[in-house]
């Protein structure tokens, strides 16, 4: 199964839906990674504030979930969109007033290579198990002078993996490939594709970096 249709099964569906966790990746030696469903549920916190301030022109959010970021954003009349292979996210994200596809961000998107901002919160840097291609993905996304604005996990790690979805309760969906960069990892890999560090910030214990298209010889 491909990781799009993973994240279109159940449980995640099921957590999305009500807004409730417990939910986790889960690796096959056991690991598991607790996932912060009621908090995607939610208002933004200040933490993701910090990364609405951040945003400038028009703003993509990869990977939206329920669509509290971008629809922040379009209730503050920016031009938004979030794309999301899971119907559910799609779904609850509209009905928060947000504009968001159903759409893998290795897919056409959208006014694509004309995006001022995109976002890759919650992890999302992950998406695809391969950090470095998604950064290669993002080039051709937003303008030249565009920015990305990812969150990296607090320790310094740079881990691809095999996870599966798992409700803590016996239900678990099948594999597909996932990614955890520190900032050290995630700043080497930004560097080999083309993307400069230009900030870097804390608060509440998550970790933001913002990334800058770089003029190099570097192919987008």
């Amino acid at each position: 199964m491909t990781a799009t249709t993973a994240w279109r099964a159940d449980p995640y569906s099921d957590a999305l839906r009500t807004g409730r966790g417990p939910l986790f990746l889960r690796r096959d030696d056991g690991w598991l990674l607790p996932l912060e469903v009621e908090r995607w549920c939610e208002a933004p916190d200040r933490a993701d504030r910090s990364v609405l301030d951040r945003c400038h022109g028009t703003v993509l959010d990869v990977g939206c979930g329920p669509g509290r970021l971008v629809a922040a954003l379009a209730a503050e009349g920016r031009r938004a969109l979030g794309v999301d292979v899971s119907p559910e996210a799609v779904a609850r994200a509209v009905r928060l007033g947000a504009t968001a596809l159903c759409r893998s961000v290795f897919d056409s998107l959208p006014g694509e290579g004309r995006w001022d901002t995109a976002l890759l919160i919650d992890g999302n840097i992950g998406i695809g198990g391969d950090p470095a291609a998604l950064l290669r993905r993002m080039r051709h996304v937003v303008s030249r002078s565009g920015r990305v604005i990812a969150e990296c996990v607090p320790v310094d790690v740079d881990e691809r993996c095999e996870v599966r979805m798992d409700d803590g309760r016996g239900g678990r969906g099948t594999p597909f490939p996932w990614a955890r960069v520190g900032i050290p990892a995630l700043t080497a890999h930004a560097a080999a594709t083309g993307w400069t560090v230009s900030e870097r910030w804390e608060l509440w214990g998550r970790h933001f970096v913002t990334l800058v298209c770089r003029s190099s010889s570097v192919p987008r």
